[in-house]
C-alpha cells in the first residue's frame, strides 16, 4: 500500500461516515497522509480528524473515533490508533509494510543523488537577487540549486558588484532579471569570502553560512573544521563516508546488496511493540515541519551510541524504521527548503539523517562480524546503508558541499 492508496482508503472512510450521517461535514477533495515522525506510532499518520472537527462541530478525537471504526479491517491496514489531540496513526500489515520499505530503498538507489527532485516548479523562470555580502551570496546560490531541483529555471543576481572571491565558494551570479524576487538578506557573516576561505575552506564556510536560519547569526568558528561529534558538518560527512565504507566492505566480503525482491529490515517483524517516545502523539503529527526531525540528532547521543535500551531485535527494528522515515521525508525536505528559500531546513534534515544512520548502523549492523556468515538481513541492511549515503551525498551537493568517500 502506497501513501496514495492509504489516502484513498481514509477518504472512503470519511465519505462513508458522511453518508451514514455519523459525520456532518464537507468531504475534502483529498486526505493527506505522511510517514510518522521518529518517535511516533505506526507507519503513517493523518490529521484529517483535526481538519474535519470544526465543520462537524465535534471534538477532533471524536471525529477520529468515528473514522477509526470505519477503517477497521481495511485491506493492508493492521491497526489504527488515535494519539494526541486526534491524529490517526496507521500500522500497515507486515507484508504491506515490508513492500513499502523495499520500494523506498530501491527508489532511492535507482534515482541516485537526484532522489527527492521534483517538477513542482517546472516551466517557471525565477530570478533570485541577493545583497552584496558573502552569506547572502552563498544562501542565494543554495536557493538556486534547490529551486532548480524542483524544475525551475533560475537566475541569480547581486545588488552590487559581485566579489570575485565568491566564485571560490561556488557562487555564480548573473545580471538580475526584470521580475526578481525580494532580495535575500540574511544576517551578515561579518567576514569576507577571502577570510572565510583562508580560515575554513569552501566546504566548512558554506556549511557554516547555511546551517542556521537566515535571521540568526551564523557561527563561523574553528568548530566547523573540527573532526568531532559536536561538528554537524563532520557528522553528516562522516555518516556518508561510513555508508560508502559499508558498501565497499560488503562487496569485499561478498555480501550482495539486496535486490528488488528481498525485504529490508523493517518494522514490526518480531520486534515487539513500538517504543513511544512522545506519549501525547505530537511527534507523529503531520503538521510538524520536516526540519523538526533534526531533534533526533541531539548532542546527548554520541556517534556509535545505541538507539534504544530495548532488546536488540526491537532496537534494530526501531532504528531501521526511523532511518526509513527520514529517507521517505527527503523529497518533502527538499521541496520545503525550496518553497521557503531556506537551505538551513535541508542542512538540519541531513543532520537528522546522519544521526538516524548511526543509530541504525549500531543497532542493526549491516556487515557480518567474526565468523558470522552473510545473510539476507546483511544484504538488506547494506541496501539501506547505501540509500542513506545516497541521500546524504545528494543533499550535500544541493548545499554546494562535497561528500568525500573517506574521512
Amino acid at each position: 500500500m502506497t501513501p496514495v492508496d492509504l489516502s484513498t482508503t481514509v477518504l472512503r472512510a470519511v465519505r462513508r461516515a458522511v453518508r451514514e450521517d455519523a459525520l456532518r461535514a464537507p468531504v475534502p477533495a483529498r486526505v493527506r497522509v505522511e510517514r510518522t515522525r521518529p518517535g511516533g506510532r505506526g507507519d503513517y499518520a493523518s490529521a484529517v480528524a483535526l481538519q474535519l472537527a470544526g465543520p462537524a462541530g465535534l471534538g477532533a478525537r471524536e471525529v477520529a473515533e468515528i473514522l477509526r471504526d470505519r477503517l477497521a479491517g481495511a485491506p493492508g491496514v493492521a491497526g489504527v490508533e488515535i494519539t494526541g489531540p486526534g491524529f490517526l496513526n496507521f500500522t500497515l500489515d507486515a507484508a504491506t509494510g515490508a513492500a513499502a520499505h523495499r520500494a523506498l530503498v530501491h527508489r532511492v538507489r535507482e534515482q541516485g543523488p537526484r532522489y527527492g527532485y521534483g517538477d513542482e516548479l517546472a516551466g517557471q523562470r525565477l530570478c533570485v537577487v541577493h545583497a552584496r555580502e558573502v552569506r547572502a551570496a552563498v544562501t542565494a546560490d543554495a536557493v538556486r540549486r534547490l529551486l532548480s531541483a524542483q524544475g525551475a529555471d533560475v537566475r541569480v543576481g547581486c545588488e552590487g558588484e559581485p566579489d570575485p572571491d565568491w566564485t571560490r565558494l561556488g557562487v555564480r551570479t548573473e545580471a538580475p532579471g526584470a521580475q526578481a524576487e525580494a532580495p535575500i538578506r540574511p544576517v551578515p557573516a561579518g567576514e569576507t569570502a577571502a577570510t572565510l576561505l583562508a580560515r575554513l575552506g569552501p566546504d566548512a564556510a558554506r556549511w557554516g553560512l547555511l546551517r542556521v536560519a537566515g535571521h540568526d547569526r551564523a557561527p563561523l568558528g574553528p568548530e566547523l573544521i573540527a573532526q568531532t561529534e559536536a561538528n554537524s558538518l563532520f557528522r553528516v560527512r562522516y555518516a556518508h563516508a561510513r555508508a560508502r565504507a559499508v558498501v565497499r566492505e560488503a562487496a569485499r566480503l561478498g555480501v550482495a546488496v539486496a535486490g528488488p525482491g528481498e525485504d529490508i529490515d523493517a518494522p514490526g517483524a518480531a520486534a515487539g511493540p513500538r517504543r513511544d517516545v512522545d506519549a501525547t502523539g505530537a511527534a507523529a503529527g503531520p503538521g510538524r515541519d520536516v526540519d523538526a526531525t533534526a531533534s533526533t540528532a541531539g548532542p546527548s547521543r554520541g556517534i556509535g551510541a545505541t538507539a534504544s535500551t530495548a532488546g536488540p531485535r526491537s532496537a534494530a527494528a526501531e532504528a531501521s524504521t526511523a532511518l526509513l522515515a527520514l529517507l521517505d521525508a527527503h523529497p518533502a525536505a527538499l521541496a520545503g527548503a525550496a518553497r521557503h528559500r531556506a537551505p538551513d531546513r535541508l542542512a538540519r534534515h541531513l543532520d537528522a539523517v546522519a544521526g538516524a544512520f548511526f543509530d541504525f548502523h549500531d543497532a542493526a549492523p549491516p556487515l557480518p562480524a567474526g565468523d558470522e556468515k552473510p545473510s539476507a538481513a546483511h544484504r538488506s541492511r547494506t541496501a539501506l546503508a547505501e540509500a542513506a549515503g545516497t541521500v546524504l551525498a545528494g543533499g550535500l551537493s544541493l548545499l554546494g558541499v562535497s561528500a568525500p568517500e573517506h574521512l
